[in-house]
Protein backbone atom coordinates (compact mmCIF):
# COMPACT_ATOMS: atom_id res chain seq x y z
CA UNK A 1 0.00 0.00 0.00
CA UNK A 2 1.38 3.83 -0.63
CA UNK A 3 2.56 5.69 2.10
CA UNK A 4 0.01 8.30 1.04
CA UNK A 5 -2.69 6.19 2.00
CA UNK A 6 -4.76 7.20 4.98
CA UNK A 7 -7.47 4.70 6.21
CA UNK A 8 -10.28 7.58 5.48
CA UNK A 9 -13.31 5.70 7.11
CA UNK A 10 -11.08 4.78 10.27
CA UNK A 11 -10.10 8.67 10.64
CA UNK A 12 -14.09 9.65 9.90
CA UNK A 13 -15.16 7.59 12.32
CA UNK A 14 -12.67 8.55 15.12
CA UNK A 15 -13.16 12.51 14.60
CA UNK A 16 -16.92 12.49 13.66
CA UNK A 17 -17.63 14.38 16.80
CA UNK A 18 -15.66 16.73 16.15
CA UNK A 19 -16.05 17.21 12.44
CA UNK A 20 -20.32 17.59 13.07
CA UNK A 21 -19.35 20.08 16.07
CA UNK A 22 -17.50 22.00 13.43
CA UNK A 23 -20.52 21.52 10.52
CA UNK A 24 -22.55 23.03 13.43
CA UNK A 25 -20.29 26.10 14.39
CA UNK A 26 -19.86 27.11 10.88
CA UNK A 27 -23.19 26.90 10.00
CA UNK A 28 -24.39 28.95 13.04
CA UNK A 29 -21.66 31.63 11.38
CA UNK A 30 -22.33 31.59 7.86
CA UNK A 31 -25.84 30.45 7.32
CA UNK A 32 -28.04 33.18 8.26
CA UNK A 33 -31.49 30.85 7.39
CA UNK A 34 -29.39 28.56 10.34
CA UNK A 35 -28.56 31.03 12.70
CA UNK A 36 -32.33 32.39 12.63
CA UNK A 37 -34.22 28.54 12.93
CA UNK A 38 -31.62 28.13 15.94
CA UNK A 39 -31.92 31.35 17.44
CA UNK A 40 -35.91 31.22 17.12
CA UNK A 41 -35.37 27.20 18.58
CA UNK A 42 -33.28 28.37 21.67
CA UNK A 43 -35.69 31.11 22.23
CA UNK A 44 -38.46 28.16 22.35
CA UNK A 45 -36.53 26.28 25.13
CA UNK A 46 -36.48 29.17 27.08
CA UNK A 47 -39.83 30.24 27.02
CA UNK A 48 -40.61 26.85 27.44
CA UNK A 49 -38.83 25.10 29.62
CA UNK A 50 -40.93 21.68 29.57
CA UNK A 51 -39.93 21.29 26.23
CA UNK A 52 -36.57 19.93 27.46
CA UNK A 53 -38.21 18.32 30.57
CA UNK A 54 -40.08 16.15 27.46
CA UNK A 55 -37.17 15.12 25.96
CA UNK A 56 -34.55 14.68 28.60
CA UNK A 57 -36.27 13.32 31.61
CA UNK A 58 -38.47 10.10 32.18
CA UNK A 59 -41.80 10.10 33.61
CA UNK A 60 -45.01 11.47 33.04
CA UNK A 61 -45.74 14.98 31.31
CA UNK A 62 -48.84 16.56 30.55
CA UNK A 63 -49.15 20.02 28.48
CA UNK A 64 -52.00 22.27 28.04
CA UNK A 65 -53.29 22.95 23.77
CA UNK A 66 -50.67 26.27 23.73
CA UNK A 67 -47.82 23.87 25.55
CA UNK A 68 -48.73 21.63 22.78
CA UNK A 69 -48.56 23.56 20.28
CA UNK A 70 -45.62 24.92 21.24
CA UNK A 71 -43.71 21.69 20.90
CA UNK A 72 -44.91 20.54 17.65
CA UNK A 73 -43.42 24.16 16.79
CA UNK A 74 -40.18 23.25 18.76
CA UNK A 75 -40.04 20.18 16.82
CA UNK A 76 -40.58 21.10 13.23
CA UNK A 77 -37.70 23.62 13.93
CA UNK A 78 -35.32 20.97 14.96
CA UNK A 79 -35.98 18.73 11.69
CA UNK A 80 -35.26 21.41 9.61
CA UNK A 81 -32.08 22.30 11.87
CA UNK A 82 -31.15 18.17 11.45
CA UNK A 83 -32.23 18.52 7.68
CA UNK A 84 -29.62 21.35 7.22
CA UNK A 85 -26.79 19.88 9.31
CA UNK A 86 -27.32 16.36 7.33
CA UNK A 87 -27.06 18.74 3.94
CA UNK A 88 -24.39 19.81 5.06
CA UNK A 89 -22.40 16.94 6.15
CA UNK A 90 -23.07 15.28 2.61
CA UNK A 91 -21.41 18.09 0.99
CA UNK A 92 -18.65 17.73 3.46
CA UNK A 93 -18.54 13.97 2.74
CA UNK A 94 -18.25 14.95 -1.02
CA UNK A 95 -15.49 17.33 -0.76
CA UNK A 96 -13.62 15.12 1.48
CA UNK A 97 -13.55 12.28 -0.66
CA UNK A 98 -12.15 14.49 -3.53
CA UNK A 99 -9.62 15.79 -1.64
CA UNK A 100 -8.96 11.96 -0.70
CA UNK A 101 -9.22 10.53 -3.94
CA UNK A 102 -6.36 13.12 -5.48
CA UNK A 103 -4.49 12.45 -2.21
CA UNK A 104 -3.98 9.15 -3.18
CA UNK A 105 -3.75 9.84 -6.90
CA UNK A 106 -7.10 7.64 -7.58
CA UNK A 107 -7.70 10.97 -9.63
Amino acid sequence: MSKEYVDLPERIKADFLNMDGDIVVDLRSTDSEYQDLYRRYADMEKEYPFIDKVLEEAGEVTMTAEEHAAFVECMRLRRKLDDMERLHIYFKGHTDAFAYLKKIKAI
